[in-house]
């Protein structure tokens, strides 16, 4: 058989990519977009979210949320309003900020430092996952409530849409990994992938994780399995 007549074009050997893969996950397999995601990733500072009723104690009857800035997840913002939270023994981390829209549950999401500071020990957790979570204080202008659970360490994950997750082989709940490459560089494993509809593609990590890595100075941000 001649040279001519063995060389396949790259079409062709991504046909048979796909369907070899869809036979392994049952004939499932989706198209794969034909351009690289634009991958996004920022670090998630100190914040906590609210229900409408909580907010309320806190700053007052039929108070509503205002927003300062909003975030890259489409309808997502960092409120006006800020909280103190009050761990044990009085220790306290002024002006930490609400995101909005209110929530059907109240949360405290921190940095392993900002629990050692406030004396809480903190659980990695999924946001809303609050089994077996600590609990605090937090003070508006207008009231307090007291939390009875809910403050985590909120663990390093990805938002995704549908074409992202079918890009880089994942789904709903799978584990990723994230390379940075900067002055420190870091491989942090184990990022939980978070599918949906209304996502755009853009990693979450914590502020002791972004400082560590140098998150800011970055050249490189790259998912990989």
């Amino acid at each position: 058989m001649s040279t001519a007549t063995m060389a396949w074009d790259r079409s062709q050997v991504e046909r048979l990519v796909r369907a070899a893969l869809a036979r392994h996950h049952n004939g499932t397999m989706v198209e794969r977009p034909s351009g690289k995601p634009k991958l996004v990733a920022n670090i998630s500072a100190r914040h906590c979210h609210v229900t409408q009723a909580d907010l309320e104690q806190l700053y007052g009857p039929g108070h509503k949320l205002k927003p300062q800035k909003f975030l890259y997840q489409e309808g997502e913002y960092a409120a006006e309003e800020t909280v103190t939270i009050i761990g044990p023994r009085q220790r306290m981390i002024p002006g930490v900020r609400i995101l909005g829209p209110c929530r059907d549950y109240t949360q405290v999401e921190l940095a392993f430092t900002d629990g050692i500071s406030l004396g809480i020990d903190l659980p990695v957790r999924r946001s809303g996952d609050h089994r077996d979570t600590p609990g605090c204080w937090l003070m508006g202008p207008a009231g307090m409530i007291e939390l009875t659970k809910g403050v985590i360490r909120a663990e390093r994950h990805v938002h995704m849409g549908p074409g992202d997750a079918q890009w880089y082989g994942v789904k709903h709940g799978d584990r990723i990994n994230m390379r940075v490459v900067s002055s420190c560089p870091t491989i942090l494993e184990g990022l939980l992938c978070r599918v949906d509809d209304r996502y755009k593609l853009e990693i979450h990590i914590d502020t002791d994780e972004g400082n560590a890595c140098d998150l800011a100075n970055a050249t490189t941000v790259e998912l990989f399995r």
